[in-house]
């Protein structure tokens, strides 16, 4: 693949301008986001540079992985917030902007100069989104957020004792910020399609725990959607111990019976089909659910009896929702990203060549793309301030 310049003018979001004062994760990943659909994103940086530029491996210092895989398709700017005159070369910028973003908490953009009665004032075409980790308002407001801290407040490692983990753990991943950083985008979309009806921005609150519980209580409410209640909270399924991948003789896989066909088709397999009709459990999903640690148990104990690659050749033949467990590094040859051309690479003019993930959501008018690899530290600050001046 080559890099074009100017290519993201093909995309949807050609000719909006997002200035990016976000950092570490949560910001990064939904601006990149914005980019990948076609938005010009300037990268506000200080002068040690987001903090994720340092975070290992890296080949060179000051790019670190997690950063390459956050920051594509923006331009890098150094500017000292502190200094007064930096501070108004990024109000000129915002004078030209249709978005700015950040991740601080309110009161740090208000320290700055930056908060949104400012800005509104230098430019009220401007949608101004923070995500931050509480919503304005309630004692949480003024503490500091990470991902951690979000997936304990929304009870996830409490979740993971519930479903059989023997202590309490993080989802191995940057679970909130990503969550975060999904309502992100569509939060600021969502105020450009209201600008175009009202003529101004507006200030977006993006919080972290409440976008997460919002993620977490679709299913765990329960009983609580009531009032007064008719069930605890917790959603049975989810919480079943024995909702793992199934062992089998050699190795692993992730298999889901759930309608009545499924179930059908799997009692055959094993050689039970009579259970259909004379164990309740298995006759309607509403029974199954009620026993579905059980019926869990019941699959775990026949998956053992053959072949990973025997149950994936039968589960298929009889069309029972069936992957493999995947490691990482099975992700690199799997077959279908390389048929969908999922896997990039990119050349940077001084990483050298970077593998990177095609954008998933594929547009057939205005496509997605990476139309620059992620920026040096301050790569872009002339070229940039410059066109303030023509």
């Amino acid at each position: 693949m080559s890099l074009t310049e100017n290519a993201n003018l093909q995309g949807a979001l050609a000719g909006l301008r997002v200035i990016d004062l976000t950092g570490v994760v949560l910001g990064p990943y939904a601006t990149q986001i914005l980019g990948d659909y076609g938005a010009d994103v300037i990268k506000i940086e200080p002068p040690s540079g987001d903090i994720m530029r340092h975070a290992g491996p890296m080949k060179h210092p000051g790019m670190g992985h997690i950063f390459i895989n956050a920051n594509r398709n923006k331009r890098s700017v150094v500017l000292d917030l502190r200094q007064p005159e930096q501070r108004e070369q990024l109000l000129a910028l915002c004078k030209t902007a249709d978005v700015l973003t950040y991740n601080i908490r309110p009161a740090s953009m208000a320290r700055l100069g930056l908060s949104f009665d400012t800005l509104h004032a230098i430019n009220p075409h401007l949608v101004v989104c923070g995500a931050y980790g509480y919503s304005e308002g309630g004692p949480y407001s003024d503490w500091p957020a990470y991902d951690d801290l979000i997936q304990g407040a929304a009870c996830i490692p409490w979740l993971m004792t519930q479903s059989g983990s023997p202590e309490p753990r993080y989802v191995p991943a940057t679970f909130a910020d990503r969550v975060t950083g999904l309502n992100m985008v569509h939060a600021v979309l969502a105020a450009i399609i209201a600008r175009y009806r009202t003529g101004l921005g507006q200030h977006v609150e993006v919080p972290m725990f409440e976008c997460l519980l919002q993620f977490v209580l679709g299913e765990h409410l329960s009983g609580e959607t009531w009032q007064p209640p008719i069930a605890p909270m917790g959603y049975t399924r989810m919480l079943s111990a024995n909702r793992k991948p199934y062992q089998t003789q050699d190795g692993y896989i992730c298999a889901l019976m759930y309608n009545d066909a499924h179930w059908q088709a799997f009692l055959k397999l094993v050689g039970q089909p009579d259970l259909f009709q004379t164990d309740a459990r298995f006759s309607t999903h509403v029974e199954r659910l009620k026993h579905i640690d059980a019926l869990y148990a019941f699959v775990g104990e026949h998956m053992r009896a053959r072949t990973s690659a025997e149950w994936m050749k039968d589960f298929t033949t009889h069309d029972i929702p069936v992957m493999p467990m995947m490691k990482l590094d099975d992700l690199l040859t799997d077959p279908h990203l390389a048929a969908t051309q999922a896997w990039l690479d990119v050349p940077h003019p001084f990483e050298g060549m970077l593998r990177q993930l095609r954008p998933p959501v594929r547009m057939s008018g205005t496509p997605t793309g990476v139309w620059r690899p992620a920026p040096r530290l301050g790569e872009h600050t002339e070229e940039v301030l410059r066109s303030l001046k023509t």
